[in-house]
């Protein structure tokens, strides 16, 4: 009699359950970090890459990885990068997730947001970041931070904080936070902030920024909705703490030695040494351009 063969064991590929969220990724010039980035978030439902005119291979590296690259020309004034996304792109799944080009969504950090979605008391949550930077993961200096870059589609919009702007303080919205209507909460897992492409991109990038806050400070914090308070929100503690420091003489050395010695930078050995050294720099750039913009009005 001829012997039955046993059924072959034929292994299947479950195919990965998108995640449903529409992710925005702003950028420019970005060739270098996108694909780490867009690596990360294969399994989004959509990603759009908001592009500024870059000079890189940032589109070509977006359409490769499936992202529908859109061009963002910012002529000054208000509403900047993301805020224009978010008010005038086709957006199709229910939660918006805010992504830098230089970041990456991690697996736990994916499961995290699945479930997190699905629990109709929330509109919004935090999104931790873990800062890379020089090749070191920085765990002090107070490097790391919580940001609202995940919500429900209508329920969060950036405030803004100065409306008078031009492409000098670049197009993207700097430390402006976004603002949720109605009960928020925070996620466990973070984002992978990968900080710097280069120190030199790294400078021209904070020089904008530089540029941005003189003009907010000197116009004593004017249309932010997010009020600096040292009992609100890790941002607005995060904005009282400079703003206390911008009215000490020397401010800038002992905003260095705050984050170098007090926040235990120097831990991180040369990386945080550096990053400590340039964050004092960039806060005697703002206060040295608060007392041009003075001194020209």
């Amino acid at each position: 009699m001829q012997k039955l063969e046993e059924p072959r064991q034929v292994q299947t590929v479950t195919p990965a359950v998108q995640l449903p969220v529409t992710v925005i990724v702003a950028a420019r010039n970005e060739a270098h970090n996108l694909p780490r980035c867009l690596e990360s978030l294969r399994s989004a439902g959509e990603v759009y890459v908001i592009d500024s005119q870059s000079s890189d291979e940032t589109v070509e590296i977006a359409r490769a990885y499936g992202a529908k690259v859109v061009q963002f020309h910012y002529r000054g004034g208000w509403p900047k990068k993301r805020q224009w996304a978010l008010d005038t792109l086709p957006l199709a799944c229910n939660w918006v997730f805010l992504v830098d080009a230089d970041e990456a969504l991690t697996p736990e950090l994916e499961q995290e947001i699945r479930q997190a979605i699905q629990n109709p008391a929330f509109e919004g949550y935090h999104v931790g970041l873990r800062m890379h930077f020089l090749g070191r993961e920085l765990r002090h200096s107070g490097a790391s931070f919580y940001k609202l870059s995940l919500f429900r589609r209508g329920k969060g919009h950036f405030e803004c904080r100065l409306k008078d702007q031009d492409n000098s303080m670049c197009d993207m919205e700097v430390h402006e936070h976004v603002v949720v209507e109605g009960k928020t909460g925070k996620l466990k897992n973070p984002l992978q902030h990968h900080n710097v492409d280069s120190l030199s991109r790294y400078i021209q990038k904070h020089d904008e920024y530089s540029n941005w806050e003189a003009r907010v400070w000197l116009n004593g914090e004017t249309g932010g909705e997010l009020a600096a308070s040292p009992f609100g929100t890790q941002a607005q503690r995060r904005r009282w703490l400079k703003k206390k420091f911008f009215g000490i003489p020397g401010s800038p050395v002992l905003f260095f030695l705050y984050k170098y010695v007090v926040r235990l930078g120097f831990l991180d050995g040369i990386p945080g040494l550096i990053y400590c050294g340039l964050q004092g720099i960039q806060f005697f750039h703002i206060k040295a351009k608060i007392h041009e913009l003075r001194t020209k009005g």
